[in-house]
């Protein structure tokens, strides 16, 4: 069932507080995915459609709004929705946002155990979306601390709702748990911060303290994708941010992120992205923030 999750690198750097997308779109086409940031998800006018959070799956009504927490593999697919023009605002925040000992506080009760249930993916109720969506869809006209004390204001009208309802299943995460290694961790933040340059699977391979060949076997057992799968959602990401953030050409950007090869980078970006580089800039050029 899950053999297929794309590991999404997403454009939220460590220097952002959060990020917010607003999208209108006839369909759905990313595919299920996860990523280490936390998700809050809101989608309107979409009735018929998929939604896939860790083992759980459903059909959507019209309001959506959805929080997933690290790691917890999710999507949004079409299937029976027949409308065209669906909203999709997507705020994507490091999931360290709240640190653990600020979230101690007596007074942040509600907030911590939201954020604890969200490891399963929540579902708010008609009654909160409707009450929120305003709000959601007005945070991206806020900047700077204004923007900072709007959201968590909204984090603590949805951690007050009583009617939420966690998505998937405990088992499903502890076996997701399994899925995070201190080798695929000391690996992923070196091609993290080599991304730019060219990485091979014998250097990588080394920092795992593994033979080429093992490595390359454990890094697939693990995240599911190969290694050189894993560097490009890597630099895919940077890719995003840069073309979303900057006015560089798309042959720099790639150069930069480390595609020596623009007909290779052209062909595994809209594999990825189901678009092209210059079809993803116009999508997010006007409709992002980053706080």
């Amino acid at each position: 069932m899950f053999k297929n999750v794309s590991r999404e690198i997403t454009p939220l750097t460590q220097n952002d507080c959060f990020t917010i997308f607003t999208r209108e779109k006839q369909e759905f086409n990313f595919p299920l995915h996860n990523h280490e940031e936390m998700e809050l998800n809101l989608i309107l006018n979409a009735a018929g459609a998929k939604r896939i959070v860790g083992d759980h799956i459903d059909e959507i009504t019209d309001v959506e709004l959805v929080l997933v927490g690290p790691n917890l593999p999710h999507g949004w697919f079409t299937h029976n929705c027949k409308s065209d023009l669906i909203t999709e605002v997507t705020i994507q925040f490091h999931k360290d946002l709240m640190d653990d000992r600020f979230l101690k506080r007596n007074q942040l009760n509600f907030i911590r155990n939201m954020i604890e249930a969200a490891k399963k993916g929540i579902l708010f109720s008609r009654k909160t979306v409707e009450h929120i969506a305003p709000r959601i869809l007005a945070l991206n006209k806020q900047a700077g601390f204004d923007s900072i004390l709007e959201l968590f204001a909204i984090f603590n009208e949805l951690s007050i709702a009583r009617d939420y309802r966690t998505l998937s299943d405990s088992t499903f995460l502890h076996k997701q748990d399994n899925y995070n290694s201190r080798r695929i961790e000391r690996v992923f933040e070196y091609m993290n911060a080599n991304f730019s340059k060219q990485i091979t699977l014998d250097e990588v391979s080394k920092i795992a303290n593994m033979p080429s060949a093992s490595f390359s076997r454990f890094i697939r057992k693990r995240t599911g994708s190969t290694f050189i799968s894993s560097l490009n959602e890597i630099r895919l990401g940077h890719v995003s941010r840069m073309l979303i953030d900057t006015t560089h050409s798309v042959s720099e950007i790639a150069y930069k992120c480390g595609f020596n090869n623009m007909a290779n980078f052209n062909r595994t970006f809209k594999n990825k992205k189901g678009c092209t580089p210059n079809e993803f800039r116009d999508n997010y050029s006007d409709n992002r923030v980053f706080v």
